[in-house]
């Protein structure tokens, strides 16, 4: 299969994004492993990105966020968080993990022993405000859906204690 027919469509506006593991493998089961997701959020955000809405569960996470080149920052990361993630599993000899990772990884990917994430994150533009609130919404439900709590302020990992006035993990822009 090729790469994702999926693009940008005006990478200087909001856009829901999900970045899935390579085969879907549960690496978001330790705090350790989300806090360098939050790390890189944080940084991007300090260089420019607007963060709407989050979600992280064990294998991916859905995100809405904005930049001045929300492509070129995305890509960086993705770049990012894989060498820190895969210098954790290293680091803590999880090589189960690290042998999946370098089982799945695409041919093409020849020049590292490792691929983290799946290719692509399927951008959708935002247009207009119906659809950011059906997009935050879907995202702040997908632990409920998925039967891990019964409502969704209770997921750790998401930005939907922000929405009900919470204080959340990662501070997230609520004005678009």
């Amino acid at each position: 299969m090729g790469r994702s027919r999926y693009i940008f469509t005006d990478p200087t506006q909001p856009h829901f994004m999900t970045l899935t593991v390579l085969n879907s493998i549960p690496v978001f089961t330790r705090p350790d492993t989300v806090n360098i997701l939050f790390d890189s959020f944080r940084f991007m955000m300090n260089e420019g990105m607007k963060v709407y809405a989050y979600v992280i569960l064990e294998n991916h996470l859905h995100l809405i966020a904005q930049s001045e080149q929300l492509d070129k920052d995305i890509a960086r990361f993705k770049s990012f968080t894989a060498r820190r993630l895969i210098g954790y599993l290293q680091a803590n000899r999880i090589h189960t993990i690290l042998k999946e990772l370098d089982s799945h990884k695409k041919a093409h990917k020849h020049n590292r022993p490792h691929q983290f994430w799946q290719e692509g994150v399927h951008p959708e533009l935002i247009q207009g405000e119906a659809v950011m609130r059906q997009k935050i919404d879907y995202i702040h439900h997908n632990p409920v859906k998925r039967g891990y709590v019964d409502e969704a302020i209770h997921w750790r990992y998401s930005s939907a204690r922000s929405y009900a006035g919470r204080d959340g993990l990662l501070e997230i822009c609520h004005e678009w």
